[in-house]
């Protein structure tokens, strides 16, 4: 009778053993399946991590283009070295004060002024003196003058294209063409301060 009752307790033991055998299968299965889609989900969010990333860099570099398109500092195509005379150069300043956004009652007159030797390059400097005459006043009680500089390296090559630097009178500032936009405040703003003094003085 007790053998009996033994041999039971060792099968109920081993169906215990079965079930909880199984229940850890199912467990471990269930476990490894949560974690496949847990990284499923943080792929996915991964991917759209990055891909929100890569547009967004992308959407700033085509409005910095558009930007630099629309905002693009206007130049010309100067003279090389070897070609380089005092008469090409007041032409292409010229050529080159063309592209400026100055209202069309602004006018000018050119001329050269002398030739600066140095160490490593030659500098012929130019002035272009501006005003806004009127049928009222055709002598501009003042005048705004603009210096540039045009400079021929003499141990670069001559193929290269000649250095041209501007400043505007009372301002000591340097501008290069291309890389700065020329603005007509600079003029009128010279121009306001001269009559401005001699509005102060008595004669």
């Amino acid at each position: 009778m007790n053998v009996d009752n033994e041999d039971q307790d060792v099968e109920e033991t081993n169906e215990d053993q079965d079930v909880e055998e199984t229940n850890e299968d199912q467990d471990v299965e269930e476990t490894d399946e949560d974690l496949e889609s847990l990284k499923e989900r943080a792929l996915l969010i991964v991917d759209n991590v990055i891909k929100g990333a890569t547009d967004t860099i992308i959407d700033q570099k085509k409005k910095e283009e558009a930007a630099r398109a629309k905002y693009k500092i206007p130049n010309i195509q100067w003279v090389e070295c070897k070609d380089f005379t005092i008469g090409k150069g007041l032409l292409q300043i010229e050529e080159y004060m063309r592209t400026w956004e100055l209202h069309e009652s602004w006018l000018h007159w050119t001329n050269y002024l002398s030739e600066e030797e140095l160490q490593y390059s030659i500098r012929y400097h130019y002035r272009v003196r501006w005003s806004i005459p009127t049928c009222r006043k055709p002598i501009p009680r003042a005048t705004a003058c603009v210096y540039f500089i045009l400079e021929i390296s003499k141990v670069r090559p001559d193929t290269l294209p000649i250095e041209v630097y501007f400043m505007v009178e009372t301002n000591k500032l340097i501008h290069r063409p291309g890389e700065s936009r020329f603005k007509e405040k600079w003029l009128k703003d010279v121009i306001e301060s001269k009559i401005g003094l001699m509005e102060t003085i008595y004669f």
